[in-house]
């Protein structure tokens, strides 16, 4: 596999919002042709017969069957909130 190009890094920064410096650039496009050359590595195991799973072990999910339930009481939710603002629950920024 080839190496990702300065281009390539600049448009995964572009999607991801990321901002980058010309060191971080060039820093991030080693990293990530190194995490791909890995998973390229991947394609020279053989998988014939290899049935398809989603975990590695065993795996059983027990879920509670959906019936539909009387909403909370807005008064009962609001007499919990630590701060609040009227009809709604107050909570600190998270972005800025």
């Amino acid at each position: 596999m080839k190496p990702l190009t300065k281009h390539d890094v600049e448009h995964i920064a572009k999607l991801a919002y990321i901002k980058l410096s010309e060191k971080e650039t060039d820093e991030l496009g080693t990293q990530l042709s190194n995490i791909l050359s890995h998973f390229d590595s991947l394609s020279s195991v053989e998988t014939e017969g290899i049935e398809a799973t989603g975990h590695t072990t065993d795996s059983n999910t027990v879920m509670r069957s959906d019936h539909p339930e009387q909403p909370l009481d807005q008064n009962d939710v609001l007499r919990n909130a630590p701060d609040r603002d009227g009809e709604f629950v107050r909570v600190r920024p998270v972005l800025e």
